[in-house]
This record gives structure tokens, sequence and C-alpha cells, in this order.
């Protein structure tokens, strides 16, 4: 007691036996941890079991911990990234997830893209003794699944599996097919089928990073091309524009009058500026 409050900087009582509203208060924070534990014990449960589920389905008796699922976002090539989602321990580690701006390949080259990620994630990975995932997925069909293969091979990874994830008539879940190096045929599971549960969740973790990523890229990409031509717009009243007008989509609606209300922009500029978004 003493030591609690001389941490505490005033005297601490504990109460063993409360009454009234703090009898209440105490129920009711018990429930709430009991619940909330159960519903984790819940949770690992079900990841465990499509964990299991899925070295079924694999024929493999070595334990899966380490799953690494890897997507390529761009629109029509531009500002291209590749994203890797990592799950370990029964559960997506979102402090362990990585985004590579792909620079090497031609706009619109998925498999360059694909091969420059992965050389860049394992190569690195090889020459730091990191942990290396027991299963890599890859979003795409034989192709990148191919690409991947090549690249394992010269790195020396032929011990990590492969699946790639082939996207199913009208792109609709549940209708995935799974390519599986050395297997003449896709492997479909049913919809239901909770080692495919797991496959999708890694999937659209991956997919929904790598989307994220691409859109800042290329919305950065977008606002500095656009205001960084203008002659006469420096850094600071390019910050000031963006500023006032809540983005680029506000300056690009702007009018001549309203641009001059900004500091920094005489009515030459004003107009410069409209002329040249216009």
């Amino acid at each position: 007691m003493q030591t609690l409050s001389e941490q505490a900087g005033h005297k601490v009582q504990i109460v063993i036996n409360p009454t009234g509203e703090r009898r209440i208060w105490l129920n009711m924070s018990q429930k709430n941890a009991q619940l909330g534990a159960q519903l984790q014990i819940g949770l690992h449960a079900t990841q465990e079991a499509r964990l299991q589920a899925l070295q079924q389905v694999l024929g493999v008796t070595e334990t899966i911990e380490r799953i690494e699922c890897f997507d390529i976002s761009h629109t029509m090539g531009e500002a291209t990234v590749a994203a890797c989602a990592v799950y370990d321990r029964a559960a997506l580690q979102k402090s362990e997830y990585r985004r590579f701006n792909i620079e090497t390949v031609n706009p619109g080259d998925d498999y360059g893209a694909m091969r420059e990620v992965l050389i860049r994630r394992y190569g690195r990975n090889v020459a730091d003794e990191c942990k290396l995932p027991n299963l890599v997925l890859i979003d795409g069909g034989r192709g990148q699944v191919g690409i991947a293969c090549e690249v394992f091979a010269d790195l020396g990874l032929s011990d990590v599996l492969l699946i790639g994830i082939a996207k199913g008539e009208g792109r609709r879940p549940g209708l995935e097919q799974l390519i599986i190096p050395g297997r003449t045929e896709p492997l479909q599971l049913s919809s239901e089928h909770p080692a495919l549960h797991l496959i999708q969740q890694i999937r659209d973790e991956a997919h929904r990073f790598a989307i994220q990523g691409h859109r800042a890229r290329r919305g950065k990409a977008r606002t500095t091309s656009t205001l960084e031509h203008i002659e006469g717009i420096g850094a600071k009243r390019r910050q000031r524009l963006l500023a006032h007008f809540g983005g680029l989509k506000g300056v690009l609606s702007a009018s001549v009058d309203e641009l001059v209300r900004v500091e920094g922009i005489s009515r030459p500029l004003a107009e410069r500026i409209y002329e040249e978004l216009h």
C-alpha cells in the first residue's frame, strides 16, 4: 500500500468488497473482461483451425506459421506500388507490413513489378538472415507465380511454399483458383472452406494496403507535378494554395478572384495559375 501511494502521489486504498455503485461498476468490468477474453480465445481458435486446414490442403507436415502476401497496385501503369502483408502468430502483423515504390520497370509491367518486389524483399532478408515465411501468397495467376518461382530459385529459397491466387469468374469472392507450382490444374476450394477464408483474409489485406499506398503516391505525384511546373509557384506558395483550398481539387475549381485571396498570390500570378490548370 505504501509503495502504491508513493507512486501515485496520494493515499491509495484497496476496497476488497465494494458496495452500491462501485459494486455495479466492478461487476460490469469483470463481465467485459470475460467477454473480451472469450472473444480473443475464439478468434485464435478460428485462426488455428484455418491454418491446420491450409496445411491439410497443401499436404505439408511442417507447421505453417508465417505467411506473406504480395499485391501490385497501379492505375494504367501510373504510380505502381507493391505491398507485402504479413500473417504470423495466428494474426495479421500490421507493424511488419511493407510497401515498395516500383521504379525500375516499364509502366504496367506487373511481371516486372513482381520480380522487383520479391528480389528487394527476400534478397535483403537472405543477406541479413531475417525471418523468412513458410508460405508466400501471390495475388495473380500462373504468370505471376512463374516469376516468383524464378526469383526464389535464384535466391535459393526452394523450401518456401508458393501459392498464386487467381481471381475467379466475374472476380467474385469464393471462386478464386489457387495456382500451386508443380500442379497442372488449379485448386478451387469451396467458398466455405476455412483454408480459403484464411487466404482471402490475407489477400484482401495485402490488396487494401497496396491500394492505399498507390492512391497516396498517385495523389502526391499529380499534385506536385501539376503545381510545380507553374512559373512563380515555389514550395511555400504551393503549400499555401493546397492548405487554403483543401487540396488540389479545390485549387482546380477556384476562380482567379479566389486565387488572389491566398497570401503571396498576385493577380497576374493567379491568372497564370488559372490558365495553366485549365
